[in-house]
């Protein structure tokens, strides 16, 4: 009998290996798509943007989650990069900070070539992942960086944004935010003014993927009712694991089931265990819970790497994620299941938003109503009820300013 006892810690280690091992053989053909990554913020936080700086260099970058090196560890072969710029900028030079975040991703990939590829579509992803590259494309995380402007949003589009988060931890003019939900925040739109219902509806002309992490519930059902393409919560987890705002409620697990769209799950602790410490099992139940509720259509990652102060023991970095893997095939999905999960989903998701599209259709072309911009531009500047010719000059400059650069780029 004592001679049996040893060897049982022995089998737990063969098991692990074995399951560690089908991983990797599953995602050298199949490499994750990541739905959303704050590298881009790191950049700009830590070193201005200048990627000469060699500090910045990526293939030895420390201090961050994610580096060339570890993304080739952790077999990622597609990312949707952030272009993030915060609440504070909205109604002031949201469109500018935008525009540089956009462009310190296409510098990435001008001076890496060897291991990022600038993609728009679909069929590009797929080239990347022949070619043994990282897919890279621009999420812009946050309405407001449109400027309440369908002509910015043309702009962007035409700049390479293929999805846009449609609000972030702000209200726009247009869209309620998930602080709505906590009472943090007061519901103005009540989910999707009918502007914002013109956004959606131009997203979908367009071919962006509309992003629904960080709105309010009643935004999320408004769009998912709205929309004619599938949709994506690029980085949000199961709301009945963990009743943080952020995550996503059963009920519109549903209609994400309903819809062909999809939930990339968020690896911050906060929306993992609801505390300060998570684990990789705790991540695996989100997956797990998302797949039950939605389907296994339903389900992909999307970490929230370099964007979030906390992550789970066993998913510290972006090279972490054949450990996610392994423990999902330890759970017995099965391997078209992980497939899915990796790539097979998000694929599935824009080939859909791809077919909608239809540049052909005359644009969108409902503004929002002057006097709201008005009112959102003065309370953002802090006038008072009778604010100074100089005032006013001053707070109609910083509105067009960004209409004026969307009319440039066009």
């Amino acid at each position: 009998m004592w001679s049996s006892w040893w060897l049982l810690p022995l089998v737990a280690v063969c098991t692990a290996d074995r399951f560690r091992e089908e991983a990797e053989r599953i995602m050298r053909s199949t490499p994750v798509i990541d739905g959303h990554n704050d590298l881009p913020w790191q950049l700009l936080t830590k070193f201005n943007n200048r990627l000469r700086d060699q500090r910045a260099n990526l293939t030895s970058l420390a201090h961050t989650k994610t580096s060339i090196p570890k993304l080739k560890a952790g077999f990622v072969g597609g990312q949707f990069w952030s272009a993030y710029t915060p609440c504070n900028t909205q109604n002031k030079d949201a469109v500018r900070r935008t525009l540089e975040q956009i462009d310190v991703i296409h510098r990435m990939c001008q001076m890496y070539p060897e291991t990022f590829m600038c993609v728009t579509d679909s069929q590009g992803i797929r080239q990347a992942f022949q070619e043994g590259k990282v897919a890279s494309l621009v999420g812009v995380e946050g309405g407001h960086s449109i400027d309440s402007s369908l002509g910015v949003l043309r702009a962007l589009y035409h700049l390479g944004m293929r999805y846009l988060t449609l609000t972030h931890s702000c209200n726009t003019p247009w869209a309620d935010n998930w602080l709505v939900d906590t009472g943090d925040d007061v519901a103005q739109s009540h989910g999707l003014s009918p502007f914002g219902q013109s956004v959606v509806r131009e997203m979908n002309r367009l071919g962006v993927i509309v992003d629904l992490a960080h709105v309010s519930l009643a935004t999320m059902k408004a769009v998912l009712r709205l929309s004619k393409a599938p949709v994506i919560f690029s980085h949000s987890s199961a709301y009945a694991l963990c009743a943080h705002r952020r995550n996503v409620p059963d009920d519109v697990l549903r209609l994400v089931n309903e819809t062909g769209s999809l939930v990339m799950v968020n690896f911050y602790n906060d929306h993992v265990s609801c505390k300060p410490e998570a684990t990789l099992s705790q991540v695996a139940d989100h997956l797990d819970h998302i797949k039950a509720v939605a389907g296994a259509g339903a389900v992909g990652f999307g970490g929230d790497f370099d964007g979030v102060p906390r992550l789970p023991s066993g998913l510290e970095d972006v090279s972490k994620y054949p450990d996610l893997v392994a423990e999902l095939l330890r759970r017995q999905w099965t391997e078209a299941e992980v497939r899915g999960a990796l790539a097979a989903n998000l694929l599935r998701v824009f080939e859909a938003v791809e077919q909608v599209s239809n540049h052909a259709q005359s644009p969108e072309e409902e503004p929002i109503p002057l006097g709201k911009l008005e009112t959102s531009c003065r309370t953002n500047y802090g006038y008072s009820e009778a604010p100074s010719l100089r005032q006013q000059s001053g707070a109609l400059l910083a509105c067009l300013a960004p209409l004026l650069l969307s009319l440039c780029l066009l």
